[in-house]
């Protein structure tokens, strides 16, 4: 039981850690916070439709693992004792 424990909590730090990367990386739509700190000049040249679904797949992904992962250890602390 110990082991799956530490297995969890290392993959939920993992996966939040992934997970604050990827939607960092993601590009600004305006109007909000990023217009604010000069997020709103944005260039085209370095986007790229293709990357930018790549990367939405990536972060959906890193967000399940993320979820269930906290759900498990929730269950796992409810029932353990």
């Amino acid at each position: 039981m110990t082991i799956l424990k530490i297995t969890l909590l290392v993959l939920i730090v993992l996966t939040s850690l992934l997970l604050m990367l990827t939607v960092l990386m993601h590009k600004g739509r305006g109007g909000g916070l990023s217009d604010m700190f000069g997020g709103g000049i944005s260039s085209t040249a370095g986007s790229s439709g293709v990357a930018e679904r790549n990367l939405n797949r990536i972060t959906l992904a890193t967000l399940l693992v993320w979820a269930v992962s906290i759900i498990g250890y929730a269950l796992l602390l409810k029932w353990a004792f």
